[in-house]
């Protein structure tokens, strides 16, 4: 069991998938009638033209020429082909993502045996074959998006950050940028969570350290003690003097509290102390970081925006909503933890601790929720209008039913971050929840189109940060997980359909 074991299973499907797919869909489809020219242009070395309507950098393209030349030497000697360009072919391009899904896979098994040392080899290559299941995930392996490989590169970051590799690590961020500019906001929350571990280990090391002097002054006394009669009034001085250094030492070092000590705003007091008081070695230690926020801040100035191509229909917008959709669309994704009558007790439970608190919260929460889906709402025009996307049918027959529809689904957005937000705390600090929660609100908020692409990263950060411990809601959501799959790739592949203002065959989609 472990890496080769996780590599192995997940190739099982892939592999198969792949070949089925290909066949039925040989040509490009959607999103990849841009992508597929624009990658070929590059194996046939012309750097220079770009397809305006491609809004995402050019990572995905030189990763597929990377993995296309390593494979050409081979394929020339044993079918004698003549040149690149004729192995960057659609199915070839593809493969991309299908190796890159089973590198992946590996990441996930390594993340989980690095946040949870307890887990055991068999239950971590069991938990990251049900991971690589994820619907979105998986759906846009076989597909040439840039999806799959901006999530191994997110993930490859995350797990150096986590072993203190942090210029390896911050090289994986830059890399991850290529793929899809918004992870530049992964980024800093990467370094941001390293640079709070960083900072407890030291001081919690000085702690340590100052308790092992107190405890080897305390022995020297004992020793004293035995030998000299004058000992209780000198030990009464040492012991006072150790006391006030002690006291002193405290001052400056401020003691690791955990989570369930501390509220939100003491954590953030005592973090902000201990960064103030470690300022130099934490920006020595995560310049690297520093560096790729820095060269990206210069190069969407140089771009007057974030987006490359197609600006104006991907203008940054204020959709508060988005960020709600989310929390219910992650709850749902895991929902034997989170919509079961055992969460909600526990829930209403940790409400009833502090009654009139936790329920003035919750009514502010409720009132800028509904402020939010009144004024915020955005219905884009390729949502409208592309009845290809399953967004299109949840936005028709969901969330504008009918008129209150949007209002009433609050409460359920409401309980779905609230469930999230506590199964995070129960793995990770406060301040670390906020993070996320924050990294998310600017990754997702100031985008327009309702795409379930986008909540990937997000995803697999809260599924690798949450402990799921009982096996048969693992069960339940591999369960769950594949038969979306097997639904939507048989609907992809076996339920085309035709559109009266737009030549050839269309297929549904994520």
């Amino acid at each position: 069991m472990g890496r080769m074991a996780v590599a192995a299973i997940v190739s099982l499907w892939i592999v198969p998938v792949s070949l089925t797919v290909n066949r039925i869909v040989p040509d490009p489809y959607m999103d990849e009638i841009f992508h597929i020219p624009q990658a070929q242009r590059y194996c046939r070395g012309d750097f220079k033209t770009w397809d305006p309507m491609i809004t995402t950098p050019p990572g995905l393209y030189y990763l597929s020429l990377a993995y296309v030349a390593s494979l050409f030497p081979g394929m020339w000697f044993a079918k004698g082909i003549q040149s690149l360009p004729e192995l960057c072919s659609t199915a070839f391009l593809r493969s991309t993502n299908a190796v890159m899904a089973v590198v992946c896979s590996v990441l996930v098994y390594d993340l989980l045996i690095s946040l949870r040392p307890s887990l055991g080899e068999k239950k971590a290559t069991f938990y990251a074959v049900l991971i690589a299941l994820y619907p979105l995930h998986w759906f846009f392996t076989f597909l040439y998006y840039t999806d799959v490989a901006s999530l191994t590169a997110v993930l490859a970051m995350y797990l150096t950050s986590l072993k203190k590799q942090f210029l390896i690590s911050a090289m994986f961020g830059a890399i991850a940028t290529l793929f899809r500019q918004t992870n530049v906001v992964w980024v800093a929350f990467v370094a941001a969570s390293a640079a709070i571990s960083y900072v407890e280990d030291l001081c919690e090391k000085d702690h340590v350290n100052l308790m092992y002097k107190k405890l080897k002054i305390e022995r020297k006394d004992v020793i004293f003690n035995k030998n000299s009669s004058a000992v209780p009034t000198l030990r009464k001085r040492r012991m006072g003097a150790s006391t006030n250094s002690s006291q002193l030492t405290n001052s400056k070092v401020i003691r690791f509290l955990p989570l369930y000590d501390s509220g939100l705003i003491n954590e953030i007091v005592e973090l902000a102390l201990k960064l103030w008081r470690l300022k130099w070695k934490v920006l020595v230690t995560f310049f690297p970081y520093l560096l790729v926020l820095l060269v990206f801040g210069a190069l969407i100035v140089l771009n007057g925006g974030i987006v490359l191509g197609a600006k104006e229909a991907h203008v940054v917008s204020p959709h508060f909503p988005q960020f709600m959709y989310f929390g219910l669309a992650a709850a749902a994704a895991l929902a034997p933890a989170h919509f079961t009558l055992g969460q909600a007790s526990t829930l209403w439970q940790a409400v009833r601790r502090n009654k009139i608190g936790n329920f003035v919260n919750l009514l502010a929460s409720l009132v800028l929720c509904m402020i939010f889906v009144h004024f915020f709402s955005i219905a884009h025009p390729y949502l409208l209008a592309d009845n290809r996307h399953y967004t299109f049918y949840i936005w028709r027959k969901l969330i504008q039913a009918h008129r209150s529809m949007k209002y009433l689904l609050v409460p359920v957005y409401l309980y779905s971050w609230f469930s999230l937000t506590t199964a995070l705390g129960k793995a990770q600090k406060k301040v670390w929840v906020l993070l996320f929660c924050l990294a998310n609100a600017l990754v997702l908020i100031p985008t327009p189109l309702i795409e379930f692409r986008y909540y990937t990263i997000p995803f697999y950060f809260l599924i690798l940060n949450s402990k799921i411990e009982e096996n048969i809601k693992w069960i339940v959501i591999g369960i769950l997980y594949a038969s979306v799959n097997i639904i939507t790739m048989l609907m992809f592949l076996y339920r085309p359909f035709q559109w009266d203002h737009q030549p050839g065959i269309q297929r549904f989609i994520w």
